[in-house]
């Protein structure tokens, strides 16, 4: 494999954002998804990210075995760890699903607040242009 480099730097984490190996997950999905690493890409090494983060090296552990799992990243021994094939692909994939998921809870939601289905519809573009802005 083609080890290319990549100047993106994956977003602060925050302890009080959630758990930080769902931080690094995320940041590294949307990093991919949106294009800012490409296939192909090297990624930091476990000791390197979790020194730049200031994170255990479990907790980078962690999250590149859930990005690898998920097919997004892999990794190759004495080579480093890379973004898969399709790997783009595959993150907007997932976080579709996702989405999806959050929705059908969201509309459940909306259903037992007695709302309407255009009142949820009109909810969802309010909320949608909200965040376009």
């Amino acid at each position: 494999m083609s080890e290319k480099k990549s100047a993106w730097v994956l977003p602060p984490i925050s302890v009080a954002a959630g758990p930080l190996y769902q931080q690094i997950v995320d940041g590294f999905k949307r990093g991919i998804s949106e294009g800012r690493l490409v296939e192909g890409a090297a990624l930091p090494s476990f000791r390197q990210l979790a020194g730049d983060l200031m994170v255990s090296v479990i907790t980078v552990k962690r999250a590149y075995e859930e990005l690898e799992r998920d097919g997004i990243i892999l990794r190759r021994q004495g080579l480093g760890t890379f973004v898969a094939r399709n790997g783009d692909d595959r993150s907007r994939q997932i976080k579709a699903e996702r989405a999806e998921e959050l929705m059908r809870a969201a509309v459940r939601e909306a259903r037992e607040a007695g709302l309407a289905e255009k009142e949820i519809a009109d909810l969802f573009h309010r909320v949608n242009t909200k965040e376009k802005s």
